[in-house]
């Protein structure tokens, strides 16, 4: 008869058999060659979506060089006709005698305010028939819509008894040389003092200098 070989006896201790993870997980596991490809494969995405996406770039310069279409400019305003104002000055009449309007002696135009469109300077003065009659400066303008002019600032008034020579427009600056006497001995047929004056027009009134005149002006 056969015999049995004898049992092994068991010690207390017991063997854990703990299978490796690895194998299980190999699918998840991540190598630098996987990890290269799936940068590849990112590359290639992101460059196939930037050849279907506008130029955002472009598109914004384009937008920003664009120009909304330029209106057509104003159409300046002609210098308006001195000849035909009224201007704030009476001139004395003979009784019996109908009133006449001041004469017209000079007149210039240009831009003086900066508008775009030419204002008139005019000189005017009653007729007299010897020496030297005061004379004013005044300043004309019109809108589109006016075919009158209207005096809008009296750059001289008649009542200071000054005349004027040389006037001009120079660069939106109204100039003229004023006449006047150094005192009230001096005939009024001949003024014995010429100032250079000039007239420019700052925001809201026209300003008078008198470059190099002296204290009081000089003026009687």
């Amino acid at each position: 008869m056969p015999t049995t070989p004898p049992a092994r006896a068991h010690s207390g201790r017991h063997t854990l058999v703990q299978h490796p993870v690895e194998p299980e997980l190999a699918h998840t596991r991540t190598t630098p060659l996987h990890w290269l490809a799936v940068a590849a494969a990112l590359c290639a995405v992101i460059s196939l979506s930037s050849a279907f996406q506008p130029d955002e770039a472009d598109a914004t310069t384009h937008h920003a060089g664009a120009k909304p279409s330029p209106r057509a400019p104003a159409r300046p305003v002609p210098a308006p006709d001195a000849a035909l104002a009224t201007y704030p000055l009476t001139c004395p009449t003979p009784p019996g005698e109908k009133a006449k309007p001041p004469t017209l002696a000079e007149h210039v135009a240009g831009d003086l305010d900066g508008d775009g469109s030419p204002e008139t300077v005019a000189l005017v003065h009653c007729a007299a028939g010897s020496g030297n009659p005061p004379e004013g400066l005044y300043v004309l303008t019109r809108t589109a819509a006016e075919k009158k002019p209207r005096v809008v600032a009296t750059l001289l008034d008649p009542a200071e008894q000054r005349t004027v020579e040389e006037l001009t427009i120079h660069r939106g600056e109204v100039r003229a040389s004023v006449l006047g006497y150094s005192s009230l001995d001096v005939p009024r047929c001949c003024p014995d003092v010429h100032q250079a004056t000039a007239w420019a027009w700052h925001g809201k009134r026209f300003t008078r200098t008198s470059p190099g005149a002296p204290a009081g002006d000089g003026l009687a």
